[in-house]
């Protein structure tokens, strides 16, 4: 198997162990840093070692195979079509913006960061999420108006996540400018940029292409809560 076919549950028992909760065939980062849980294989007993880590009413995020059937102790509340795109390009375009108009975000920044990814919603973002990797920003006006970090890190893979511009500031190519930023600095490191994209969201795809990302593989992103 791949290690992107399984990727949470990889992460979670490799390179991000540090931010795990996990039993024999189940792991989840601490809630406060993501709702994101992995299973080490989709059958039963995945479920219920998965539920074993949960407390009544938390809720908990996977990429999956297929929609999973109703878990006695899990409760499906959603679940959507999701890509994952891998970076097979070399060589990226040079970011269309300086180096120092980038700024590194950290804790002190959480607030905003909150308040964009609410605002936005690129995907589930918590307190303490910025810990899984390197996150930038640009501000205007001392504003945060758009940003781009990395959330799952797994052997030789990187993924690109959290990517998003205030509506106010759309089309000026910050987007496209963070992302390309975010692949050079994993290049560096000699990785492999990955990121997941709702299908539904075309422009994204759209972006993602554009920037060197192709489609490897389609999943479910499956959101259980606990009974």
């Amino acid at each position: 198997m791949h290690v992107l076919d399984n990727v949470i549950w990889q992460a979670l028992t490799s390179r991000q162990t540090h931010l795990a909760q996990s039993n024999v065939k189940a792991a989840k980062f601490l809630s406060e840093v993501s709702m994101l849980a992995g299973i080490s294989e989709p059958d039963g007993s995945g479920f219920s070692d998965l539920a074993s880590l949960l407390r009544r009413g938390e809720r908990v995020g996977l990429f999956l195979e297929r929609v999973p059937q109703t878990q006695l102790e899990l409760r499906l509340v959603t679940s959507a079509d999701l890509i994952q795109m891998v970076h097979d390009k070399l060589e990226p375009n040079q970011p269309p913006f300086e180096s120092h108009k980038f700024l590194q975000l950290g804790e002190s920044d959480v607030p905003e960061m909150l308040t964009l990814t609410q605002l936005t919603k690129p995907g589930p973002f918590n307190r303490r999420t910025h810990e899984l990797g390197d996150y930038f920003g640009i501000r205007i006006d001392g504003k945060l108006v758009a940003m781009a970090g990395e959330r799952l890190r797994v052997p030789r893979y990187t993924e690109i996540s959290a990517i998003c511009t205030h509506p106010d500031f759309l089309g000026r190519g910050y987007a496209s400018a963070l992302t390309t930023m975010q692949i050079a600095r994993i290049r560096s490191r000699e990785e492999i940029p990955f990121l997941h994209v709702l299908s539904a969201n075309r422009p994204a795809v759209g972006l993602y292409e554009r920037l060197g990302f192709k489609t490897r593989q389609a999943r479910k992103y499956v959101i259980l809560e606990k009974l």
